[in-house]
């Protein structure tokens, strides 16, 4: 295989990859050893579709910049690579190209390390926003179809780069001088496509005016380019180079765009794996007689809900500490007693903000 650039001799490498399977009953996660010829196997996938003018625009401002070359088509999907990042362009919904990672390594024989989806945000405010997030539905049941894609009480993988990024996004929205125009915040966990590498959405929001706005284009592709270490920089939130902080926060309860949470990621050196908001964790009242709120006497989905957060979380951070951070003013008490009591039977540490930074 031709890697980018130049020719490599056959030699046989490990790599060790997180593999993550959901069922209404468990999420097992494995780490899955690959045997690799050449340098350069393991990929970046960024995804972006033409339907889409916040997708499509940091698309092609990404690809305006130097060292692009043409790669395979995936079932009619163009591609273009640079280095171990692969840029798949298709014409769909974001949200509805399931599996993009298992497609593209039976194409290729190359293993999706990470997968990086372009898109536009919507909000009711109509603010101009940049976003991050993880994506999954871990809270809707079997028998629901979810609205945006993805697949009931699954969750992908998050990204270890949500946190650093959310940093840079804000560094380089304020050099653009987009800042205070836009807002540039994370969102909880929510919808598809469904896939089982490390994911993050970055989106351009609220509007179709911010959607063709080329100042924001550039910015997420400036954001893709110097997080990806293209332009031959470091690569910007590599777990691997985590300088010795190993704890990583799983949010829980709050609003969509998670402030509570925000407070402590906005902080150097803080890494965030999933954010479940108060909508993504449904719980029945069990009524006065049990006001307490006892794990065992809350029904609902909320429990496989954090059950499938906090484990593909664990597998995105070999090695790391995931402790839950509550938004504690968002729950009513038994609530709270509720998710606190099933993070205990469950060995989950609860954090506060100064255990991540």
């Amino acid at each position: 295989m031709l890697a980018i650039g130049r020719w490599y001799a056959p030699r046989i490498l490990l790599r060790r990859a997180a593999s993550c399977t959901t069922t209404r009953k468990a999420t097992t996660c494995s780490a899955v050893t690959t045997r690799r010829r050449k340098e350069g196997e393991m990929v970046t996938l960024v995804v972006a579709t033409t339907t889409d003018a916040a997708s499509l625009g940091p698309a092609s401002a990404l690809l305006a910049m130097p060292g692009w070359l043409p790669g395979p088509s995936l079932q009619e999907i163009p591609s273009f690579k640079h280095g171990e990042v692969r840029l798949l362009k298709h014409d769909n919904s974001i949200i509805s190209e399931d599996h993009l990672d298992k497609r593209w390594e039976e194409l290729t024989g190359e293993v999706v390390e990470e997968a990086i989806f372009l898109s536009k945000h919507t909000a009711v405010s109509n603010r101009p926003s940049l976003t991050v997030h993880p994506i999954g539905v871990p809270h809707l049941r079997d028998d629901e179809v979810p609205p945006q894609g993805g697949k009931p009480g699954w969750a992908a993988p998050p990204s270890p780069r949500i946190g650093p990024w959310l940093r840079l996004l804000k560094t380089i929205a304020q050099s653009q001088n987009l800042i205070p125009e836009f807002e540039v915040t994370l969102e909880a966990t929510h919808h598809g496509p469904e896939i089982n590498s490390p994911t993050m959405f970055v989106e351009i929001g609220s509007t179709e005016e911010h959607w063709k706005r080329q100042d924001a284009a550039q910015v997420v592709a400036s954001l893709i380019w110097e997080g990806l270490g293209l332009g031959g920089g470091v690569k910007v939130g590599d777990w691997n180079r985590n300088d010795g902080n190993n704890k990583v926060l799983l949010g829980i309860g709050g609003g969509h765009y998670a402030p509570r949470h925000m407070d402590i990621v906005r902080n150097d050196g803080v890494w965030v794996g999933h954010l479940l908001s108060g909508y993504a964790l449904p719980m029945e009242d069990p009524g006065k007689s049990k006001a307490q709120g006892n794990a065992k006497d809350v029904g609902g989905t909320w429990k496989h809900a954090i059950k499938v957060a906090y484990e593909v979380t664990k597998s995105s951070f070999p090695g790391g500490e995931v402790l839950a951070h509550l938004d504690q003013k968002s729950f009513k008490s038994w609530q709270k007693n509720a998710i606190t009591e099933f993070l205990t039977e469950q060995n989950i540490k609860i954090g506060k903000p100064g255990d991540f930074y």
